[in-house]
């Protein structure tokens, strides 16, 4: 039964995937190829830290990452929802 179970969602899975790169190679055959990528600003931060164990914030200016619309990634980007969602990087010093 489990096995089962497991088999299902795989190709549950695969089956969205595959749906979803069909969706964004239709987007790129279409007449506006860019519909399928898109920009999301993103605001970088450094943490420095300090010998007493604080730490100082400085923040960096907002920087344009590129990304797909999709599910999961295609052609080497990161889907817009995860990157908006992922909104600050922190860089560690």
């Amino acid at each position: 039964m489990l096995k089962r179970v497991l088999i299902a969602a795989a190709a549950v899975l695969a089956l969205v995937y595959i749906l979803d790169f069909a969706q964004v190679h239709i987007r790129l055959a279409g007449k506006n190829p860019q519909s399928a990528f898109g920009t999301v600003k993103v605001q970088p931060f450094y943490a420095i830290p300090h010998k007493d164990g604080k730490a100082e914030y400085m923040f960096g200016d907002p920087v344009d990452q590129p990304c797909v619309h999709a599910l999961f990634s295609h052609a080497g980007r990161s889907p817009c929802w995860y990157i908006a969602r992922k909104n600050n990087k922190a860089v560690m010093m």
